[in-house]
């Protein structure tokens, strides 16, 4: 957990769905969360996903008229409000926010130069992540994009992050890093990628058994995007639930 929970670092993830009771089941069934509801009206069905006792993630329904099935990763910051000028003056927008949770924190959601959504959040009494980098848990955060040039100034700008882009197939991979410690990474898009394919985020929940969670979600009912398949630190997966939100999956080699 060294990695998480601090200043531009991963601080959470959560899940905006079109069939809150679905999502519960499958991701339950996948990965052993269960799912809690906040008890409270002025939440709108959001709650959070627990393993053993300790927060995952989190899921609410979608809120907009077209809004996509999609994870949604949020880093740390001190002042959202600080951030959300530091997004726009480099050439992000704001999407929503900034704006208080209860008690809670203060979140905001932004897109980055090329259209990339990611949030952040300032905690209060909701501190982020109760467990992560564990087998059943969140563990890696990787952004799709076509510029990675502009999106490594971009990150650098707002929130500090550093990394080397290496080569990698036919495309290239850049490690993110803070203090000198990854926690995620940023992989160009090619042409292997379809024109219509937007940047986005990814989430990955590290797996014992890549092989078997990719069939276990399809027997729950979602599909397998890209299918098990063997890189350097182990073996990875592209998913998506039965109401199209992807997320990756990995099991990593024994260290």
């Amino acid at each position: 957990m060294k990695i998480y929970n601090r200043p531009s670092a991963p601080a959470w993830a959560d899940l905006s769905t079109t069939d809150v009771s679905g999502a519960k089941a499958f991701y339950g069934g996948l990965f052993g969360w269960q799912g809690a509801d906040v008890p409270m009206e002025e939440a709108g069905g959001y709650g959070m996903f627990l393993l053993g006792d300790q927060y995952a993630g989190g899921y609410g329904p979608c809120m907009a008229p077209g809004q996509p099935v999609a994870w949604l990763a949020y880093y740390q910051v001190e002042s959202a409000d600080a951030t959300a000028a530091l997004v726009t003056g480099n050439g992000g927008t704001i999407v929503a926010g900034p704006m208080d949770v209860f008690d809670s924190g203060r979140l905001a959601v932004f897109a980055d130069p090329e259209g990339a959504v990611f949030g952040v959040w300032q905690p209060k009494e909701h501190k982020g992540f109760g467990v992560a980098g564990v087998p059943n848990s969140m563990t890696w955060f990787e952004l799709l994009t076509r510029d990675p040039d502009r999106a490594k100034t971009f990150y650098r700008a707002v929130f500090g992050w550093g990394g080397d882009a290496e080569p990698y197939g036919t495309s290239e991979y850049t490690e993110w890093q803070l203090e000198g410690e990854s926690f995620g990474g940023m992989m160009r898009m090619t042409d292997d990628f379809p024109p219509e394919a937007p940047p986005r985020w990814m989430v990955y929940v590290r797996v014992e058994d890549c092989d078997a969670t990719a069939a276990k979600a399809r027997a729950l009912g979602g599909e397998i995007h890209v299918p098990p398949t063997t890189i350097p630190p182990g073996r990875f997966a592209v998913l998506r639930d039965p109401q199209g939100g992807a997320f990756c999956v990995i099991a990593l080699n024994p260290a």
